[in-house]
């Protein structure tokens, strides 16, 4: 009898957590982004987003921060955003500081448009994925930094006015 009821117990562990599994939203990555799911599972360093160069705050990567944004029509950007969208909506400024040039990835928990600007010119990315249902992070959108030099964060579309956002290098994959 105690055998059965340790095997039955066993049993309801195992479907728990497959159905757990099964509704984590943030498990269908194509990359692996455990180091930005460990940080978004931390506390962030709370700050005000800049509305122009000048008030943004300094950002580092591997912590995660929570902006918060400004109504967008109150924004000025360095550079044109990269995606037109409505007034209504908020947005911020961040400078991010990098101690090495390569390959970064910038996670957000929002559907916002993300640019990286640096010398007056916005970065192509070179990748992005996003999962709808997840918030830890929603948005992971990669850039090829070259310097050291800072670069501006323009975060803009938000439909509500705190964002969670963290930068990390971008791990080496295997081939």
């Amino acid at each position: 009898m105690w055998r059965a009821g340790r095997a039955l117990f066993s049993i309801a562990i195992l479907f728990a957590c497959v159905a757990a599994q099964a509704q984590d939203e943030c498990t269908d990555f194509r990359w692996d982004v455990s180091r930005e799911r460990a940080l978004f599972a931390g506390p962030p360093t709370v700050m005000k987003a800049g509305t122009d160069v000048g008030s943004a705050p300094i950002v580092l990567p591997n912590r995660l921060y929570q902006l918060t944004l400004s109504p967008q029509n109150g924004v000025t950007f360095s550079v044109r955003q990269g995606k037109k969208t409505s007034d209504d909506v908020n947005a911020g400024l961040a400078i991010l500081r990098i101690n090495a040039d390569g390959n970064y990835r910038v996670a957000v928990d929002l559907p916002v448009w993300i640019d990286v600007v640096t010398t007056n010119s916005v970065l192509q990315p070179t990748d992005f994925q996003g999962q709808h249902g997840c918030s830890a992070p929603r948005k992971i959108v990669e850039f090829d930094l070259k310097g050291t030099k800072p670069f501006l964060l323009q975060f803009s579309g938000a439909s509500i006015d705190q964002l969670l956002v963290t930068v990390t290098p971008v791990p080496v994959r295997l081939r």
